[in-house]
């Protein structure tokens, strides 16, 4: 396993991830794009925020088709996210993890959004642009994997700091 990156961006918390995902809001939706203001897709956000934190991305993206998780039948999206980011239980997500959503049982993950607040998330919206929407019942069925970036400070809950 390679060392985890160092953040560019001090401090890194939570509170700070969640903010710059925020940010993305209004984002037109653009396959396959990465860039804030301009253009991105689900997993566009997640890169975009990557580079913010870390700088150059871990890996090269492959060009992918909208329907490259039916198509492969692969697990791309955790693979990549145990490659690069740190595993979380579902049971213990926070503010700030990337959280990965299967649109059916049967398929792989396809989906990808930022933790904003324990009932909210952040991403791409197919159609339309990066939005903040409720973490309902339909969304939580199809949580698939959570992650957090490395190099967050133990106990870094996401919690507002207290004056």
């Amino acid at each position: 396993m390679t060392e985890s990156p160092r953040p560019l961006a001090a401090p890194f918390d939570r509170a700070r991830i969640v903010a710059a995902a925020r940010r993305w809001i209004g984002t037109p939706y653009v396959h396959q794009a990465s860039l804030e203001g301009v253009g991105c897709d689900c997993l566009g956000l997640v890169r975009g925020l990557w580079r913010e934190f870390y700088g150059a991305e871990p890996e090269a993206v492959e060009a992918y088709g909208p329907d490259w998780a039916e198509a492969s039948r692969a697990e791309r999206l955790i693979d990549a996210g145990r490659r690069h980011l740190v595993a979380v239980p579902l049971a213990a997500i926070l503010p700030g993890d990337v959280l990965l959503f299967r649109w059916r049982p049967d398929l792989p993950a396809k989906h990808a959004g930022i933790l904003g607040a324990p009932d909210r998330f952040v991403h791409a919206y197919d159609g339309a642009a990066v939005v903040e929407s409720p973490l309902g019942p339909w969304w939580r069925r199809r949580l698939a994997a959570a992650f957090a970036f490395p190099g967050l400070a133990p106990g870094d809950t996401g919690a507002p700091a207290s004056e």
